[in-house]
């Protein structure tokens, strides 16, 4: 059977008892923690549960349908402006239907999503949104069998569950790495995270690191902050770059918040800000259209992501053909931060 016939079905406490070789009573009580059960079967019907994504259903006889009217949203973090936006959209949508919206926080941590998923499923909601194309092999197995809608957002390089919605974060990078060297910028510095978990910032920098390399750039110096993005971040990494590679003369942050603050940096310095020296970040918030200069950026369109997520759960979302990405396109900006193109 396909992916796409058997996305609505859900697994049962029968086939995880024909899975690990133990009556389906035996497996109920390993699952409740309840009975006297050897940690021998306990051990093989726990991993024959994880390993096919089974997740227990907490509202079993509560409802007829046994679902609720809940759509579950697992995001990395509520912090980062991001992911709040992606939610709007989709709570635009819901707004006229029945299903209301609950989040639940990963905090870029493979192992958390995978218990946040595991409790929000044990609930049986209605469909699934989920940041990102990258899971454990226990959260795609539950995802896949969920019988639910289930929509991975903010990126398409990859092979989703079911469906996706976002932009190619490769492809962004890459737009962005050409029009820095369309506007003859030869000596370029990236500033970025170290969270092992932000695969999209990973695939942006990746996409505009072959955009310089075929235009014959390469990049001159690459710094990594840990923990969240902000102002204060971005000052500081623009001054340490700065302080040991002067003759940089572009700086590109993989988000706007790190951008705003070495902006705010170079500006201070008195700095040649769209001349001798390009500055661009990514996610084009509108938190900073106050800033002394517009920060050249990349609209990631994440609030229609959430939109096209929540259609996608409804069931009001026509795909174009077998494909079941929905690629959007980014809008690269400008701004008031690089040199226009001769």
């Amino acid at each position: 059977m396909t992916r796409r016939n058997t996305r609505h079905q859900h697994l049962t406490l029968r086939d995880v008892s024909e899975a690990s070789g133990v009556s389906e009573m035996t497996v109920s009580r390993v699952l409740r923690n309840r009975g006297d059960v050897s940690d021998k079967t306990r051990a093989r019907v726990l991993e024959a549960a994880r390993r096919l994504g089974y997740v227990p259903n907490k509202i079993a006889g509560a409802l007829a349908s046994n679902r609720v009217n809940l759509v579950a949203v697992i995001v990395p973090s509520l912090s980062n402006l991001v992911f709040p936006e992606m939610l709007a959209g989709v709570d635009e949508v819901l707004a006229d239907t029945a299903l209301q919206p609950v989040v639940g926080t990963t905090s870029y941590d493979p192992d958390k999503e995978e218990r946040v998923l595991f409790e929000m499923l044990s609930w049986r909601p209605s469909g699934v949104v989920i940041a990102g194309l990258e899971h454990t092999d226990a959260s795609r197995a539950m995802l896949a069998n969920s019988g639910v809608p289930v929509v991975e957002v903010m990126d398409v390089d990859g092979d989703p569950v079911d469906a996706a919605v976002g932009i190619s974060h490769w492809r962004a990078g890459y737009q962005v790495g050409t029009e820095i060297a369309a506007r003859g910028y030869r000596r370029v510095g990236l500033l970025g995270t170290k969270m092992d978990g932000d695969h999209r910032a990973r695939k942006r920098i990746e996409g505009l690191e072959r955009a310089l390399h075929e235009a014959g750039i390469a990049v001159a110096d690459q710094m990594a902050y840990s923990g969240w993005s902000g102002f204060a971040k971005g000052r500081e990494m623009t001054a340490d770059m700065l302080s040991r590679t002067p003759d940089l003369d572009f700086l590109f942050y993989t988000n706007d918040l790190t951008g705003a603050g070495g902006l705010l940096y170079v500006l201070e310095k008195g700095l040649d800000v769209g001349g001798a020296l390009g500055l661009a970040g990514f996610n084009a918030f509108t938190l900073l259209d106050g800033l002394p200069r517009k920060l050249a950026t990349v609209d990631s369109r994440r609030r229609e992501a959430g939109q096209v997520a929540a259609r996608i759960i409804t069931g009001t979302h026509v795909f174009d053909g077998e494909d079941r990405r929905v690629e959007l396109a980014p809008t690269f900006l400008p701004g008031e931060t690089m040199r226009p193109k001769p």
